[in-house]
């Protein structure tokens, strides 16, 4: 492909496939939402369990039941007309959702990066949706431009999900094309895309590896770097020179409690059974989803670096770099320190509150949860690692 032939703007209809809602969408998308069984039989259910008006509701005939939540649903979105009052909505209910199921967040280094600009954020990857959406709180509080969010396209297995995904600007990276030739075609599209969002300064998120760190170990894969690399390969440009050129801003994300820490636990443990497979159940990723956002967080630090603009000339120097600063700031809360064995400084109070929810769990793993809690530390301390290295795992959950 020569230069010509390139897409010069995000807006170009080669990424029709893959690019977040646009304004003139929101109406239709919004429509998809409302009349979505899955969504009426969610808030149903869940309403159902404190009024006795949506308890009514819920034994009425499907027909009504959609009549019914339809005109709600409809009253509480008359008021969106464009991705960003969808975002209000979704800033308020964070800022709600904090307040009830964690001890607060602490936001650094955002003050440090220039509103006009847009950035590449990578971010160590924890959480399904809430290590993108506390970023954008984080931009919020700054008064600057929200990220456009990078998802695979196993999330989108329901259309309100799609929906929902693309009104919150998420872009897809599609991990489910296996024909050689096909996913490099779209990685390479999926490069472009990122790197003209950021030249029209559009800020990204994308998290440093494809799927979430099940067992705490933090790393940045150089394959996610190289392929947000291709662009610049059609370009003529060096690595360390396109690269340097998207102004990376490392991000660390800490949550002193993972809500899915069980769950993540007891994948691990059937991948270590069958020999590296897990058979994930049709609706696990939203079933995670919606824990990690209902679930106790404790207190959560967010942490962004300075833009990266050198000192690597290829992926795995890259990577490195990545990999020293969630480490360094990664925020060392009583759940790591205790599971380390450093817990020394911490209360009384902090040790009951850590061994009763590690006592809530299967005995069986217990110490599996406490190494996921302990590895921030011995990343930072590799010297205390000899002897307390986990077995290998067979591809340790990719794309989620």
């Amino acid at each position: 492909m020569s230069t010509s032939e390139m897409p010069q703007t995000s807006d170009d209809s080669v990424f029709d496939d893959i690019r977040p809602c646009r304004d003139d969408e929101v109406g239709s998308e919004l429509q998809k939402v409302i009349q979505d069984r899955t969504v009426i039989n969610g808030i149903l259910k869940f309403q159902s369990r404190s009024s006795v008006l949506a308890s009514l509701v819920y034994k009425l005939p499907a027909f009504m039941q959609n009549f019914i939540v339809g005109r709600f649903l409809s009253r509480q979105v008359r008021e969106i007309h464009t991705v960003a009052d969808f975002q209000l909505r979704v800033a308020n209910f964070m800022r709600s959702m904090s307040k009830t199921t964690s001890d607060g967040v602490t936001y650094k280094g955002f003050d440090r990066l220039d509103p006009k600009l847009g950035y590449l954020f990578i971010s160590n990857h924890r959480d399904i949706s809430l290590d993108p959406a506390y970023i954008d709180m984080a931009l919020y509080a700054h008064e600057m431009p929200t990220v456009r969010i990078a998802i695979g396209d196993n999330l989108l297995r329901m259309p309100v999900a799609t929906s929902l995904m693309r009104l919150n600007k998420s872009f897809i990276v599609k991990r489910s094309v296996t024909s050689p030739r096909e996913k490099l075609k779209e990685l390479t599209k999926l490069s472009e895309y990122i790197g003209l969002s950021i030249k029209e300064n559009n800020s990204i998120w994308i998290a440093e590896r494809e799927g979430r760190a099940k067992d705490g170990d933090d790393r940045a894969e150089e394959a996610v770097l190289k392929m947000i690399g291709l662009a610049g390969r059609l370009q003529k440009k060096s690595f360390a020179e396109y690269m340097a050129g998207l102004r990376i801003v490392p991000v660390s994300i800490t949550y002193e409690f993972d809500p899915n820490d069980r769950a993540k636990a007891e994948e691990l443990s059937e991948r270590e059974k069958h020999n590296g497979e897990y058979h994930k159940e049709q609706m696990e990723d939203i079933d995670t989803i919606a824990r990690g956002i209902r679930g106790y967080k404790g207190r959560v630090s967010v942490v962004a670096g300075e833009p990266l603009d050198g000192g690597f000339t290829n992926a795995a120097e890259l990577a490195a770099i990545i990999d020293s600063f969630v480490w360094n700031n990664y925020q060392m809360y009583p759940s790591t320190l205790i599971s380390a064995g450093h817990g020394g400084s911490c209360t009384e109070e902090e040790r009951k509150k850590f061994n009763d929810r590690i006592g809530s769990y299967p005995e069986e793993l217990r110490e599996r949860i406490r190494a996921m809690y302990a590895r921030p530390w011995f990343n930072l301390h590799p010297e205390e690692m000899q002897g307390r290295e986990p077995e290998p795992q067979k591809d340790p959950g990719k794309k989620d």
